[in-house]
């Protein structure tokens, strides 16, 4: 038995510590939001933040996440929809087929958090996930969006 901490709950899950966390995350706390694309960390459609550091979970074992360790996925970003890059991705409408747009808002929100405002180089080089339909340049622009919006509420991702 393996106690994490998930989007603010404590939860115990049966699982062999070397099962990928997003494989507990989806098949056993059907929290099916972070999604599986590559499995060797490549594509990042599997992005959580563990303390606040955006991870790729389809290659770090659960074990590698105690029990103090804060695990935020997509579902858990914010209770309502509302954080400043959800709300950017919605107003720009960022997402062509979606699949991918989870992982790419968890890592702009890890972004944010550490720089509030972010160059074009910044973002080239922290969201580093793939889309295949090559919504970068909405991306950016959203994340952009979202940094301006944060800032606006006094801080930067919230």
């Amino acid at each position: 038995m393996i106690k994490l901490n998930v989007n603010g709950e404590t939860v115990t899950v049966d699982a062999d510590p070397s099962t990928p966390l997003l494989w507990v995350l989806r098949e056993q706390l059907e929290l099916t939001g972070t999604k599986y694309g590559c499995g060797i960390a490549q594509c990042g459609s599997c992005t959580v933040h563990v303390n606040g550091n955006a991870v790729r979970s389809c290659i770090m074992p659960v074990a590698a996440v105690g029990e103090t360790d804060l695990v935020v996925t997509i579902e858990g970003l914010s209770k309502d929809g509302s954080h400043p890059v959800q709300n950017a991705w919605r107003e720009l409408d960022v997402p062509q087929c979606g699949y991918c747009q989870a992982g790419m808002i968890m890592s702009a929100a890890a972004l944010l958090t550490r720089t509030a405002n972010p160059t074009d180089g910044d973002i080239d080089r922290e969201v580093t996930n793939i889309c295949r339909c090559g919504t970068y340049n909405r991306v950016r622009a959203g994340i952009h969006l979202a940094a301006k919006s944060g800032n606006d509420k006094g801080g930067a991702a919230a």
